[in-house]
């Protein structure tokens, strides 16, 4: 009999049976499940399974999380149920099975934004610092004076100076942040074309040139369009045709078109072309007619689409009712995110920046962020003698304050729902009254508080409307959130010190603390030590819900800066997983330690891994594991956190860890081991 026979056909039987399933297979924690009709799976009953420490659906997969033993129990299930596994690829095209259509297209879009996110959020910082200084008059640096002329507005109010009228030094500053500005969003073509190349499997460099030539600069600037005449517009000529050579800075729905017209000339060439040319007539065959479609139908297509997306969301945001619009938009973000479909609004407010020079719902975005992190601090406040959920709830609100907020939500409010609720009621509210007061943002990227400083200060209520947005955003989540828990309202399982609350209803419960427990028992020291030159951040802050919400364990994680990966522990290598994202080590003191290499890295079948260590080995802090190629990491779009997590936590009494830059084999923390 297997280790987990027992546990494995419970949890065939509670997933609807072996009709039920369409394919399974695993990655380095958890089960991954295709089912055939979801709606079967018994979730309340696969949570009392002993061994499963979780569950939750993703992109058409249940996900069933059960720790570094994984393998282990997968073994087990196929035994018990005779269902062959399949690859991780197989699954992931059999659960679109359980994906409408909107889904699949969400999907692709989430698959081509995320990459590109990393340097939007970059731009978004830079063009914010340069709209500082370059955009705030300061009454106390004097009227702006040009030709010895006083300047004043229309109305006759004074024009002041700004920073960069007055500083040369922060005049360069500002001219030389130009230069990383515009490549990020002027050149943003050159990364979509790229992404969608690397998500569908085909020549990523073609993509790479296929972008260049939409915002050469041989062409005209998209900028310069609107005031160039018709005559003076350059052109090819042909002879019988002339095409105009109009560059597509910043447009997004042309380059998508262009990209995906690209990949798909590439597949039908591919098996057509013999083999021994294909390397020169299958990229012939594909880029020229590529670009060509693209300045002859594609772009004036595609700019004709995405202006006219663009011109509907901004009358909405300015119509009679722009009211209900924004309050409607601001409330229901959060769950937008939850579905995926957040990432439609990069493409749309990318394209009211290029149309509009600003976007007016980029600030309720980012009031969304700080709206959910408000509400985890009150979570936080109302919880505050549960040391446990602190460890959560803190690094959760501040990442969520910081712009991101899958911790929060995942880790949180959505465990707890009347959280969830007051933030979107808050974020609703904070956003009607943005967007009424004319709040518009130069630049996107930048979420939470520091979303502040893509604001235009010159435009509506500018940066003073934006604050009381921020404070509504603030105040109301809070406020709610503790009314709604003392109501019952909107309440799922909500524990605080020693009282339970179900479903509203409050009862007595008995909590054993740490501090209980460990009276009876020896507790061993185990020392934590960094395992990579980078910064250490909570466990809790990890965008991953497994990680998150602690379904592991407890542990921490490091976002490296170097790919030298080192042991976090003193122990023995007791597995290292066949896609090398994933290493075991026991300890002397009985910690079951997993170092995982990256967020949902299995997908990369080990490529960017190089694995230094075997099962069996002795390792130390000084002891290399592996090398992670970062660049490949991040090109495949996956997050590259470091990962630390004590899977046995019911030996866990306690686990303090420093955050911060740290230099990897340098003592970090500590975990206090049951013995």
């Amino acid at each position: 009999m297997g280790k987990y026979q027992a546990d494995a056909e419970k949890l065939l039987e509670f997933v609807g049976g072996k009709e039920n399933i369409a394919a399974v297979t695993h990655c380095a924690t958890r089960m991954r499940f295709v089912l055939n009709d979801p709606s079967k799976a018994d979730e309340k009953a696969i949570e009392e399974i002993p061994s499963v420490k979780g569950m939750f659906t993703n992109a058409g997969q249940f996900q069933v999380i059960i720790g570094n033993d994984v393998s282990t129990f997968y073994n087990d299930f196929t035994a018990v149920s005779g269902i062959e596994g399949v690859s991780k690829e197989q699954g992931k095209a059999l659960a679109k099975q359980n994906q409408n259509i909107i889904q699949r297209v969400i999907g692709v879009l989430a698959e081509i934004f995320t990459p590109l996110l990393p340097a939007i959020i970059v731009g978004g910082l830079i063009l914010g610092f340069r709209n500082l200084l370059e955009g705030v008059q300061i009454e106390s640096l004097g009227q702006k004076i040009i030709d010895g002329i006083a300047q004043s507005n229309a109305d006759g109010s004074p024009i002041y100076q700004t920073i960069v009228d007055v500083s040369p030094f922060w005049a360069g500053v500002n001219h030389f942040l130009w230069l990383p500005g515009e490549a990020i969003f002027h050149f943003l073509p050159v990364g979509i074309t790229w992404s969608i190349t690397r998500k569908m499997g085909t020549t990523q460099i073609l993509g790479i040139v296929l972008g260049i030539t939409l915002v050469s600069p041989q062409l005209l600037n998209a900028y310069a369009v609107n005031g160039t005449a018709a005559a003076d517009i350059p052109y090819w000529d042909f002879g019988f045709a002339h095409v105009n050579m109009i560059g597509y800075q910043a447009q997004v729905i042309p380059a998508m078109l262009a990209g995906f017209t690209l990949v798909y000339l590439e597949k039908f060439f591919r098996p057509r072309i013999p083999e021994a040319v294909s390397m020169i007539f299958v990229p012939l065959f594909s880029l020229l007619p590529a670009i060509f479609f693209a300045h002859t139908i594609l772009g004036p297509i595609g700019w004709k689409i995405g202006t006219g997306i663009s011109y509907v969301v901004n009358a909405g945001l300015e119509s009679p009712i722009s009211w209900l619009f924004s309050a409607i938009f601001g409330a229901v973000y959060a769950p937008l995110v939850i579905t995926g479909l957040h990432h439609t609004t990069l493409a749309i407010d990318a394209q009211l920046i290029a149309d509009f020079g600003t976007t007016n719902l980029w600030p309720m975005i980012a009031l969304s962020n700080i709206a959910q992190g408000a509400a985890v601090f009150a979570v936080l406040f109302l919880h505050r003698t549960d040391k446990k959920e602190k460890e959560i709830s803190l690094p959760s609100g501040i990442s969520s304050w910081l712009g991101v907020t899958e911790p929060a939500m995942f880790g949180i409010n959505l465990k707890y729902v009347y959280p969830f609720v007051a933030a979107m009621i808050g974020s609703g509210i904070a956003g009607m009254f943005s967007n009424v007061m004319g709040v518009r943002a130069n630049a996107i990227g930048v979420g939470g508080l520091p979303g502040i400083l893509a604001i235009n200060g010159n435009i509506g209520g500018g940066w003073t409307a934006f604050a009381i947005a921020m404070l509504i955003a603030i105040v109301v989540p809070f406020i709610l959130t503790i009314v709604f828990r003392q109501r019952g309202w909107f309440n799922k399982i909500d524990r605080v010190g020693e009282q339970a609350v179900a479903a509203g209803v409050a009862v007595d419960v008995p909590v054993e603390t740490a501090a209980e427990t460990t009276t009876s028992n020896t507790v061993v020291t185990e020392e934590l030590f960094a395992t990579v030159n980078g910064t250490v951040i909570g466990i809790g802050e990890v965008n991953d819900p497994v990680f998150a919400q602690k379904m592991m364990g407890d542990g921490f994680a490091v976002q490296p800066t170097d790919k030298h990966v080192f042991s976090p522990v003193t122990g023995k290598v007791t597995s290292v997983f066949d896609t090398q994202h994933a290493i075991g080590i026991l300890t002397p003191a009985g910690a079951e330690v997993l170092v995982h290499m990256g967020l949902d890295t299995v997908e990369l079948k080990g490529a960017p891994f190089t694995v230094k260590v075997k099962a069996g080995d002795q390792v130390t802090p000084e002891t290399e594991l592996a090398e992670m190629d970062l660049e490949a990491v991040i090109a495949a779009g996956k997050a590259t956190d470091i990962v630390t997590v004590i899977t046995n936590a019911d030996r866990v009494a306690g686990l303090t860890v420093t955050l911060g830059e740290i230099t990897a084999k340098t003592p970090i923390g500590k975990a206090e081991m049951l013995g």
